[in-house]
């Protein structure tokens, strides 16, 4: 049975202080919720949160350890969970940050009775890519399915938008900084990018209708080769980097080169391996579906790089 969202509900983020997590409270914030708590382990991010949103509930834990930070699930109506742990090189930390976390996420939607959740998982989980987050996504999305909670699934592709500190915002940030760009191989990777906007729509949608059972893929609309999504972003951003495609072999091996002097590297080798990776995801009709407007890509990268307000702010890794 649907319990009725209103202003007044209680609605908890697990690992919000993230990319999608920090658009979710935007957008909930401009819809009236108020009753807003977000917990994440990543001290910068969080402080980020708390200036952008002072009035917010903002609890630093460790989502992977239990402790104090269960109770905030309490009178909670609806939860997403939202951590990930998509790059680096330990195995355990893929384990730890996606498996383990949420377990420890449901216990405490259990123990407190939480009417829904809505679990964001990834479209890895029907890649052809095997790697250390592919594996930990499919395992974590079999605990959330074994735990008997109300619940439904998203698997969104990549994704772009305001705070993104992984992916496009992350790229565009080193053409701005760098003379010039590599391009691995001849950049023609079709991706299937998401703007982040988007999807908070979609996670709102879900936690209004609360289709428990449900699993659903959710893909970008427009097909973009990799090369003219670079492309894009340095025009909208007046990047003046020299785009230069270089062997697949040399990149692979500058970026194993960067990994040995960096513990959390931005972009990896396994990571290098996905982008190749010939994977086309299968578009459903989400904006009929949960009732949502697609955003134009073009348009989507303009409100991504040069809103007066949330455009600057940059998040860690």
């Amino acid at each position: 049975m649907t319990t009725p969202l209103t202003p007044e509900s209680k609605i908890v983020l697990f690992g919000g202080a993230g990319l999608v997590g920090q658009n979710l409270v935007v957008l909930l914030k401009q819809r009236g919720y108020h009753r807003l708590v977000v917990i994440d382990k990543h001290p910068a991010n969080l402080a980020v949160l708390r200036r952008l949103h002072p009035e917010v509930t903002s609890i630093e834990a460790d989502l992977s350890i239990p402790g104090d930070w269960q109770h905030a699930a309490a009178g909670a109506d609806v939860a997403v969970m939202l951590q990930a742990q998509i790059g680096g090189e330990v195995e355990g930390e893929f384990t730890r940050n996606n498996v383990e976390a949420t377990r420890h996420a449901l216990e405490a939607c259990q123990r407190h009775e939480l009417k829904f959740l809505v679990h964001i998982s990834s479209s890895v989980v029907q890649s052809m890519a095997r790697d250390w987050y592919t594996e930990s996504k499919k395992a974590q999305e079999k605990v959330v399915a074994e735990s008997g909670m109300p619940h439904c699934v998203l698997r969104p592709t990549l994704m772009f938008g305001w705070f993104d500190r992984k992916h496009l915002g992350w790229l565009s940030r080193f053409m701005q900084r760098m003379p010039v760009f590599p391009i691995p191989g001849s950049g023609r990777y079709m991706r299937q990018p998401l703007y982040v906007r988007d999807f908070c729509n979609i996670i709102l949608s879900c936690m209004l209708k609360q289709p428990a059972g449900e699993v659903y893929d959710v893909t970008g609309r427009e097909k973009v080769d990799y090369i003219d999504i670079i492309r894009r972003i340095k025009q909208v951003t007046g990047a003046r980097a020299m785009i230069l495609r270089i062997p697949y072999g040399l990149f692979w091996l500058l970026l194993k080169v960067f990994s040995v002097f960096s513990r959390n590297p931005p972009f990896t080798t396994k990571q290098l391996a996905a982008l190749v990776t010939p994977d086309e995801f299968v578009l459903i009709p989400w904006w009929d579906i949960f009732d949502v407007p697609a955003t134009p890509f073009e348009r989507a990268v303009q409100e991504t790089f040069c809103d007066p307000v949330y455009s600057n702010v940059v998040l860690e890794f």
